[in-house]
């Protein structure tokens, strides 16, 4: 791919034009309502360390149980770009988001209280890349 060096002033005028109104660009989370409605919370964790994911999930659980969601889909990636598998004194599978997160759930009597179960989300969802987590109706 050639990088173009600079900007057409036409080009940047239909550039302006369309951030304006880019009537054709669909919002997929907003429109995520195939299966996903009031009831289920989705959020992206790439990019998480995992003691921030740790504590973000933390959060999300708590929020979610509140606000009387069903369901959590936690978007974390399958771990195939992760640094992790370089250092030998992190755990292949749990220094990854898609292994640690159900395990900190789990480990956490005050957050585990409130799942019913953590499963790979349907492909559709983003299959090995997302957790589903229920939540019990309390």
């Amino acid at each position: 791919m050639i990088k173009k060096k600079s900007l057409s002033k036409e080009d940047q005028k239909v550039w302006e034009d369309y951030t304006r109104n880019p009537s054709d660009i669909i919002d997929k989370d907003k429109n995520y309502s195939r299966t996903a409605s009031k009831e289920r919370f989705k959020f992206d964790l790439h990019g998480y360390t995992l003691d921030d994911a740790n504590k973000k999930v933390r959060e999300i659980i708590l929020s979610c149980k509140e606000n009387n969601y069903k369901e959590i889909l936690l978007i974390t990636g399958k771990g195939l770009h992760s640094k992790n598998k370089k250092d030998i004194y992190v755990s292949k599978n749990f220094g990854t988001l898609r292994y640690s997160v159900p395990e900190f759930i789990k480990s956490e009597k005050e957050l585990s209280n409130f799942i019913i179960s953590i499963n790979e989300a349907e492909i559709r969802d983003g299959g090995a890349g997302a957790l589903l987590i229920k939540l019990k109706n309390l």
